[in-house]
């Protein structure tokens, strides 16, 4: 039996922090220290940070609103000022934080991408969370954020390790180049069709059926043209949107 401990939202919002401040200051050790890739601590990060607020959360009861998420958002998008160089170079725990996600290949534009990109995310799911409890759709709001959050985070290791099939992608304000796997994209398909089969009470066999065939395949070829550190945006609009069609059938 599962029992739920009445506590303040402040103390959960705290205890949620500590905890991803540890997260990524363990990861940033990992990369100066014993010269992990950051393509793999990045990684680790995107992965423990997606799940703790939910493992967390599974402990608690507090009341969740359409405010206090968005207040969250707005922390989460501000967090990174204490990212910036002036603030990371005079405080070296900052520092090594900032090292578990700063990949060479991203510099000198890592914390404008990973920014914009947490802001731009946030900027769909918030509309996308009202319209979606407008229409009493509000338990599938998590699926494209579960596609992201365990496709993305798996394609990039997978990729890397074992990609073997490249292709270019281009990134926001530059002409460098960039690559990603058919491999790392095969995690989205896989994750869209597994995340979709968890919710199929909430769809009729219609529905389903659709799902299956559309959604999957959306999902992973918006991940595959999406700029390079720019694909959560897209994905959360691509799947919120396809998500409310087929909902319609």
């Amino acid at each position: 039996m599962t029992v739920l401990i009445e506590v303040p939202v402040s103390l959960v919002q705290a205890t949620n922090l500590a905890a991803l401040v540890l997260v990524q200051y363990s990861t940033g050790l990992l990369a100066e220290r014993k010269n992990v890739k950051v393509n793999y601590t990045r990684k680790i990060n995107h992965f423990l940070l997606f799940l703790i607020p939910i493992l967390l959360g599974r402990g608690y009861a507090y009341k969740e609103s359409f405010w206090l998420f968005s207040l969250g958002a707005f922390l989460a998008v501000l967090k990174f000022v204490f990212y910036t160089k002036p603030i990371r170079e005079r405080i070296p725990f900052i520092k090594t934080m900032f090292s578990s996600f700063d990949r060479p290949e991203d510099r000198p534009y890592t914390l404008l991408w990973i920014t914009t990109q947490t802001a731009a995310g946030y900027l769909v799911i918030l509309p996308m969370g009202v319209f979606f409890a407008r229409y009493n759709l509000l338990p599938l709001v998590l699926i494209p954020i579960l596609i992201y959050g365990i496709g993305d985070g798996l394609a990039e290791p997978v990729g890397v390790r074992f990609g073997r099939h490249k292709y270019r992608v281009y990134a926001l304000f530059t002409d460098k180049t960039f690559y990603r796997s058919l491999e790392g994209s095969a995690c989205v398909f896989i994750t869209s069709v597994i995340v979709i089969l968890y919710y199929h009470p909430h769809f009729n066999p219609q529905q389903l059926t659709v799902a299956l065939a559309v959604i999957p395949l959306l999902m992973t070829i918006t991940e595959a043209f999406s700029p390079h550190t720019w694909d959560s945006p897209f994905m959360f609009l691509v799947g919120y949107l396809s998500l409310f069609g087929i909902m319609q059938l």
